[in-house]
């Protein structure tokens, strides 16, 4: 295997694995549901993680204990 094809081969993107690491919940919800997330592709999932970035933000330093599922 040369250099060129090291550089075009692309490693299968992982959704779930993406998600649960911008801070998802994502082993909170039922198997149905992390199959439809699982099937997400990569500019879904950059969506939610930038959705996601903005209401942290929005959300301030301190929150209740309330647990919300988007």
């Amino acid at each position: 295997m040369n250099s060129d094809e090291v550089l075009t081969r692309s490693e299968p993107f992982d959704a779930l694995s993406t998600l649960r690491a911008a801070g998802h919940p994502i082993d909170l919800l039922s198997e149905r549901q992390r199959q439809v997330f699982a099937e997400l592709g990569r500019p879904e999932v950059e969506l939610l993680n930038s959705i996601k970035i903005r209401l942290d933000a929005a959300a301030g330093e301190v929150e209740g204990q309330e647990l919300k599922l988007v």
